[in-house]
């Protein structure tokens, strides 16, 4: 179905029904978590102390770390849906450069095969 649609209507297909995977929903806080862990490690092996104390600092490098990382997934899905109203709006200026795709066989996109001995 989807190779017989045009450039822009598979543009306009749109995320109805469809659901983000688990990590792509969540690799922020995964992330932020063990970057917060290990900077408060690495910092109390720096400095010779034991590795968990100090709370504190693992708690304030975790919220930073998933801050950051939370900001910069939602500049990263900005900037995406930008470019796909830039890609949308371009397509629909000039549809004649995107022709529908003619549709193949498998067999006609494959070369004969020849076993070389």
């Amino acid at each position: 179905m989807s190779s017989q649609l045009s450039a822009i209507d598979l543009l306009k297909l749109g995320d109805e029904g469809r659901k983000k995977p688990f990590l792509n929903q969540y690799w922020s806080y995964i992330m932020g978590v063990a970057f917060g862990l290990g900077t408060g490690v690495f910092m109390n092996f720096g400095t010779r102390r034991p590795i968990m104390s100090g709370i504190q600092k693992h708690v304030i490098a975790t919220v930073g770390w998933c801050g950051l990382l939370t900001y910069v997934q939602k500049y990263r899905d900005d900037y995406l849906a930008e470019k796909d109203a830039v890609f949308r709006h371009y397509i629909e200026l000039h549809s004649e450069d995107f022709p529908v795709p003619e549709r193949k066989k498998i067999a006609d996109i494959l070369e004969p095969w020849v076993p070389i001995r």
